[in-house]
């Protein structure tokens, strides 16, 4: 269902077209001005339909179709547009003179777009057989409210909680018992865990405590590494499953302990009786809760029950509804509520349901809007066999455009995983995934704004323990696993005998890729090879993406290994790269063709503890904007850094002996800011020059600069 991104992907293709900086380098050189115009105009036409198209591509396999073949065209129009400006930047930036006729790759580039612009004009032609109305594209209504994160209550499972916390307190004479809150997705399983995880009443003379979200596959390993972390909220680095039930066994022994198993799949007796072994040696008291839609979930323990969570009525669905809604503190009239309770009436009792579109309409104050909800075409979407629930993909529709591609590009991280804010901004930054900048903003700043946005209408969560990380609820990332058809796949989910779709392009994996695989070619077109859990202590043996892959890649605007040890020969080649990803490699050298990757805004080398020096032609990375050398053995700064101007985070800078890479180099960063570390201050032999540089840091927006090697803080 990728196609349901159109309607964000057409801005994108057509805001290039428009673009100040194409028109001069492109339109009237390596392109016509004509052709350039008859693309837009075709593209302009065509979207004028997808509205229409994405609504009734549920209940109609030739408009699913029809959407497919244009999201495809779109693509390939964007990739050599792209690849055009790109070759046409180099150029001018070389002062090369343009010669009287275009190169080969340039005629074939153009010869393609011609053929996308008949293709699109095709597919227009089709609206009348298909049934497809145009419908005037505008921006959404929908406002953030104050607060992006908006903490919500609890309606109508006071009855439960209490159920439960008798249940928890009866079994205070045994030493392991284990609960399972069994319901439907989206019932409100988790939200009840959380109630009695944080109840300070019942977690009273409780030693350990710790809440771990299972994997779909459940690995025991995997699971016991986060019991284990989760508990001492340290790293764990064993790998032997025997020396891991050991460590956690020393660690439970005659402890109270309540651990939360969240969003168990699993049925697996052998892998359950395995896994629950450590547990036999806590104190009385000791509980395993789980939340599950299955019933025959969990180990075969002595003590061991099954909580149902039924649905909620229509009266507590209406009061989450209400709540999210600011209902009727900025909402109230007596239409909108009768129209609220029947949009609530179609929720089904799902309290996720009615809180996520209590949120949609929090600032909507029409009653046109509200009765657009209440009587979409989405409620009679076929959903029973694919997981989706009604609700959350009107929520989805009603997204600004540009917003539905960042969300279904989380469709490449696996169930359950912790979202880093900053680094989910810098891939859709890569993928050209936000809305242009306003005057004075920063592309950081629009991504933040686009998160938070996403945030507030409760696409992601905050994870409990922490500002950092957030998750996406499971039926979430059913929707957007869903919408992302063949775009988007994950590696790991690919069985032996199953192949990737030649409409691929973007590709997240967390093993090692097949050689089959890398010389297809089908991923000629990809855009993204995400490598997922690349942090030390996460990486699984031999998980790496082999080099040659990359030579048939020249679309590559995010690339990430899993484990290197030679950096790759071709990758100078792919121009189109914006994000590479290095870290925890055992690379020693960094070769200068790196620094041809002048379209590089972020490049990651933590935890690369082999690398000692950056190439010495950094400086041409023009557009870098994040560099983290967090945990390399770098001597020194290479010359020239000061020439990064549109460099915004930087891990330390290590002061070099030379004028070309000292302390003065950093008065160049005019967008610089965040934590610096300086390390080798030794090296600065004219204390005016630190102290100028000091001065220029205060007057910017580094927040605190501090000496690795004196451990003083310097402003």
């Amino acid at each position: 269902m990728a196609e349901a991104l159109l309607s964000g992907f057409i801005n994108v293709v057509v805001k290039r077209l428009i673009s100040p900086e194409f028109i001069n380098l492109v339109v009237g050189k390596k392109l016509d001005r004509k052709l350039v115009d008859r693309l837009r105009t075709a593209i302009l036409a065509a979207e004028a339909l997808v509205a229409d198209a994405e609504q009734k591509q549920f209940g109609n396999d030739r408009v699913r179709k029809w959407l497919h073949s244009l999201r495809d065209a779109l693509y390939t129009a964007d990739d050599l547009l792209d690849r055009l400006f790109i070759k046409a930047a180099i150029r001018n930036k070389a002062r090369i003179r343009r010669p009287h006729f275009l190169d080969l790759s340039a005629r074939k580039m153009v010869t393609k777009i011609e053929d996308v612009v008949e293709r699109i004009v095709d597919l227009e032609r089709c609206k009348d057989t298909l049934g497809l109305r145009e419908i005037p594209t505008g921006s959404s209504s929908w406002r953030p409210p104050s607060t992006s994160l908006v903490k919500g209550n609890v309606f109508g499972r006071d009855g439960d909680q209490q159920a439960l916390i008798k249940m928890l307190n009866d079994n205070n004479d045994h030493n392991l018992s284990v609960i399972s809150i069994v319901g439907m997705g989206g019932v409100g399983k988790t939200t009840l865990a959380q109630c009695l995880y944080n109840n300070m009443d019942l977690m009273d003379g409780v030693d350990l405590k710790a809440w771990i979200c299972v994997f779909e596959n459940f690995d025991v390993v995997e699971t016991t590494k986060n019991v284990i972390r989760g508990i001492s909220s340290g790293v764990c680095s064993l790998e032997s499953f025997d020396l891991l039930q050991q460590d956690l066994k020393e660690k439970l022994s005659e402890k109270k302990f309540f651990i939360v198993l969240d969003d168990v799949w699993s049925e697996d007796a052998d892998k359950w009786n395995s896994f629950i072994v450590p547990f036999q040696h806590g104190r009385k008291g000791s509980t395993i809760l789980l939340t599950s839609r299955e019933e025959n979930v969990g180990p075969t323990v002595q003590n061991y029950s099954t909580y149902s969570l039924k649905v909620l009525s229509n009266d507590y669905c209406w009061s989450i509804f209400a709540d999210n809604a600011s209902f009727p503190e900025s909402n109230g009239s007596s239409e909108l509520e009768g129209i609220g309770r029947k949009i609530v009436e179609r929720c089904d009792g799902l309290p996720l349901a009615a809180e996520t579109l209590g949120r949609l309409l929090r600032s909507e104050h029409r009653v046109k809007e509200w009765n657009n909800i209440l009587f979409s075409d989405i409620w009679e979407f076929p959903a029973a066999n694919c997981k989706i629930v009604p609700a959350l993909l009107i929520s989805y529709y009603h997204l600004p455009a540009h917003l539905k591609h960042c969300f279904v590009y989380c469709s490449l991280f696996p169930k359950d995983h912790k979202l880093d804010k900053d680094e989910l901004i810098l891939l859709w930054m890569a993928e050209n995934l936000l809305r242009p900048p306003k005057k004075g903003e920063t592309l950081e700043e629009v991504g933040c704004e686009c998160f938070d946005h996403l945030a507030s209408r409760l696409f992601f969560k905050r994870v409990q323990y922490g500002d950092k990380y957030f998750v996406m609820h499971d039926l979430m990332h059913d929707l957007a696993t869903f919408l992302a058809g063949d775009l988007y796949y994950r590696f790991s989910e690919l069985g032996e005998k199953e192949e990737m779709s030649i409409l691929t392009h973007h590709l997240s994996y967390d093993h090692s890729i097949p050689k089959k695989t890398c010389s297809s070619s089908k991923i000629e077109s990809l855009r993204t090879l995400l490598y997922i859990n690349h942090r030390a202590g996460f990486l699984k043996a031999h998980t790496m993406l082999p080099c040659d892959m990359l030579s048939k890649n020249k679309y590559l605007r995010v690339l990430s290994f899993g484990r290197l040890d030679i950096f790759p020969d071709p990758i100078d080649k792919l121009i189109q790269l914006r994000y590479l990803d290095l870290s925890w490699s055992n690379i020693e050298v960094l070769p200068q063709s790196l620094c041809n990757l002048c379209n590089l805004q972020t490049l990651k080398l933590e935890g690369c503890s082999k690398l000692t020096m950056l190439p010495n032609g950094m400086y041409n990375l023009v557009n870098l904007r994040h560099l983290d050398i967090r945990g390399t053995r770098l001597k020194e700064m290479p010359k020239g850094m000061g020439k990064l101007k549109q460099l915004h985070t930087l891990s330390y800078y290590i002061v070099g002996k030379s004028e070309d890479n000292g302390m003065e180099e950093l008065g160049g960063l005019l967008n610089l800011h965040g934590i610096l570390g300086i390390q080798k201050l030794e090296n600065v032999v004219d204390g005016n020059e630190a102290r100028s540089v000091m001065i220029w840091f205060q007057m910017h927006k580094i927040k605190e600069t501090y000496s690795k090697t004196c451990n003083r803080t310097l402003t």
